[in-house]
């Protein structure tokens, strides 16, 4: 729970053109900030999982039960948190940590306790925060039969989102966040093109379903986006209570791959007489008695083929007998005569090949 002061990105979405230069009132949801008669999400029974929960080959682990090695304070000094049998706890008073390494898109799971006996109520009762990137919060709290204002309690995304259920466990006994992030992207003049997204489960339960995270997470403040680099740590709030966290890792998500430059390949111009030797029916069977493979017709400057009775695409010529197909990457190769006259085809795509005999 802190504030960050930044300024409003050019492009920031709708969602967050209701602020004004001084914070707004209401967030996109009609509901205050903080709100305590916001309802509350009911409470759902968790999912009986076994826990610790077995770490992906892949993952980064940040925390095996042995040493907070990963961990350290944002200064860069040593983490002084306390470590236990298997576990770590906030040492109150010493300060938020953070990962050494930094991490952008993550799937993440943390597993944590909240102090047992309980004590204190409302937001002073087992209270600590995961931070995505060291910006985006998701409430550490003890909500187990306990009030606290809605975006406030554990599995919020904190100010800003409640939890769609309460699954919270009981004081001392260990849950689990299972958080699915994808950060947020800017343009190089540092305007939002993307905001961040997130999708948490607690304890076997879906509770923030792919929401659009508003810009950093803060105690009574919303703070507009404002351009950050690609990673960030990953934090742990020290909030005044002896929360425990063991088993904590990360598995960095890449981004898919991008077509390659000249993908996919213009073509080239082929003469109206070019192009209208290829209309015509070709079906499967060497001497196309079979049924139909491609149905090449001619629209315009341009041919298009219906191919095992598929939706028609348009072809682009990338020889005088090779043709692309518009929105699949398959290929017609043409078979030619001595007089240059079509006599068969072949379908590639996808790795097979299927040929059609041209129909007399």
């Amino acid at each position: 729970m802190r504030g960050y002061v930044s300024r409003i990105s050019i492009l920031a979405p709708v969602l967050l053109m209701s602020l004004s230069a001084r914070g707004a009132a209401q967030q996109p949801s009609g509901w205050k900030q903080h709100e305590w008669d916001r309802p509350r999400p009911p409470v759902v029974e968790p999912v009986a999982i076994d826990l610790p929960a077995p770490v992906p080959a892949d993952a980064v682990v940040l925390f095996d039960g042995d040493d907070l090695d990963a961990w350290q304070k944002p200064d860069g000094s040593a983490a002084p948190w306390e470590v236990g049998d298997g576990f770590f706890q906030v040492r109150p008073g010493t300060g938020t940590i953070q990962t050494r390494q930094e991490f952008g898109d993550v799937q993440l799971h943390v597993e944590w306790a909240s102090p047992s006996p309980p004590r204190g109520t409302n937001q002073d009762r087992g209270n600590s925060g995961v931070f995505l990137m060291g910006r985006y919060e998701i409430q550490v709290l003890d909500s187990y039969q306990a009030e606290t204002y809605a975006d406030g309690q554990a599995a919020a995304i904190y100010g800003q989102y409640p939890p769609l259920a309460n699954a919270s466990r009981a004081p001392g006994e260990w849950q689990a966040y299972d958080i699915y992030f994808r950060r947020p992207r800017f343009a190089e003049d540092g305007s939002l093109l993307e905001p961040a997204r997130v999708t948490v489960v607690h304890n076997g339960i879906l509770v923030q379903n792919n929401e659009e995270i508003l810009g950093p997470t803060s105690y009574m403040q919303f703070s507009p986006y404002s351009a950050h680099g690609d990673e960030g740590p990953i934090q742990l709030q020290d909030h005044g209570h002896p929360v425990r966290y063991r088993n904590i890792w990360v598995r960095p998500l890449p981004e898919r791959p991008a077509p390659p430059p000249g993908y996919p390949p213009a073509g080239i111009e082929l003469s109206s007489a070019q192009l209208d030797r290829f209309v015509g029916r070709y079906n499967r069977g060497e001497q196309g008695q079979g049924p139909k493979l491609v149905e090449v017709s001619r629209e315009g400057d341009h041919l298009v083929a219906d191919i095992n009775t598929h939706s028609p695409q348009r072809l682009t010529p990338l020889s005088e007998t090779e043709f692309a197909l518009s929105h699949t990457a398959g290929r017609l190769i043409f078979e030619l005569d001595d007089q240059g006259r079509p006599t068969a085809v072949v379908f590639e795509m996808g790795g097979s090949r299927s040929r059609g005999v041209r129909a007399q």
